[in-house]
């Protein structure tokens, strides 16, 4: 079956708390775990170093697209890192995060 994670970068924890809990309230992911990183980066012709904080979020392959558009919306930086990763668990697990999102948004095509 299979699932993702996506990997996203944030200024701080506040930044990840509010894209986590937007996400978790339109039922794009089923939960997320935030923790601190040093990041060292080119940035602007030069090389930056400090202290981010990553979320990376569970949810389905369907829901990727939306979730990558929420989270480019919302992201108050101007290239956040919006990173998907195939990922396969436990049975168990994997149900639970089908169950725990919603049905992706069908678009409807006429011939």
């Amino acid at each position: 079956m299979g699932f993702i994670l996506i990997y996203i970068t944030h200024a701080g924890e506040h930044h990840a708390d509010r894209i986590v809990k937007h996400l978790l309230s339109k039922k794009l992911i089923a939960c997320a775990n935030i923790f601190p990183i040093s990041s060292a980066y080119w940035w602007k012709g030069g090389v930056e170093q400090e202290g981010e904080w990553v979320s990376l979020v569970k949810t389905t392959r369907e829901l990727w697209e939306e979730v990558k558009r929420e989270v480019e919306q919302e992201h108050p930086y101007d290239v956040p890192c919006i990173m998907k990763l195939e990922a396969t668990a436990n049975e168990a697990y994997e149900n639970w995060i089908r169950q725990s999102v919603r049905k992706p948004a069908t678009s409807s095509t006429s011939s």
